[in-house]
């Protein structure tokens, strides 16, 4: 058993899911244990969960999928991952895109971060070392003004607070209310720190660069940056309390 699960959803990722899987699959990890994955698939019509059940095969015990009956968003893929993994006892649960924009040979350096104490490890473009590549100019404007404008509204600290790419300790996603979680788009990455802050955890950033894909679709729409435009003015109001779990209560 491993402790560490990368949670990757996934809608029409054909291009990128075999390799994807192959790479996670080749890691030999200096530290820990190596890593499995669960594949969060939302009914690709494309046939992405037919190539994951062909890797299932080639790895046994190490590639999982979940499988979902259409697009019902970002943030509750990554829940119903997380659910999953801390089910079957993972300490370490890492968020990542099946599209290389994050690359899977920093997952060991994020997993360093929250074995030194963090309990968030975040995968930042902003911090120093950290940058992206082949992004087009309006699209480096609007990132990086994100990022100033959620820090200004909540107070966040965090260089890059929109990051996607993330390594949580099993103890901070017991401690969120993840059934409360509001966002299922671009804000629900935001509002997951703005908690494990609020929580009294330490969010930890660990330089990466960040790729835009060169196979695929991407995902990001205007409705998905409104939401996260109106959703951290919303946040501050947000009653933030730790989970009761059962010993608690």
């Amino acid at each position: 058993m491993s402790d560490s699960l990368v949670i990757i959803p996934t809608y029409n990722e054909k291009e990128n899911i075999p390799r994807m899987l192959e790479t996670v699959m080749a890691l030999a990890p200096g530290q820990g244990e190596p890593f499995h994955v669960l594949v969060v698939d939302d009914g690709s019509p494309d046939g992405t969960a037919d190539l994951v059940r062909a890797a299932q095969a080639k790895h046994t015990g190490r590639i999982h999928i979940l499988e979902r009956s259409g697009k019902l968003g970002l943030g509750t893929a990554y829940i119903a991952g997380f659910k999953w993994g801390l089910a079957k006892g993972y300490e370490y649960l890492f968020e990542m895109d099946a599209d290389f924009s994050h690359n899977p040979h920093d997952l060991e350096r994020l997993r360093a971060a929250c074995m030194d104490g963090a309990g968030v490890a975040v995968g930042s473009r902003y911090t120093k070392g950290g940058g992206v590549s082949n992004w087009p100019f309006h699209r480096m404007v609007m990132s990086y003004g994100a990022s100033l404008y959620v820090n200004l509204i909540l107070g966040l600290g965090v260089k890059d607070p929109t990051a996607g790419f993330k390594c949580y300790r099993a103890e901070t996603l017991r401690t969120i209310r993840l059934n409360d979680i509001h966002f299922v788009g671009y804000a629900f990455q935001i509002e997951m720190k703005y908690n494990a802050k609020r929580l009294g955890f330490t969010i930890s950033e660990v330089p990466i660069t960040f790729v835009d894909r060169e196979l695929g679709t991407s995902k990001m729409s205007l409705n998905i940056f409104r939401e996260a435009f109106l959703g951290v003015l919303q946040m501050r109001r947000f009653d933030i309390r730790p989970a009761v779990t059962t010993a608690q209560a």
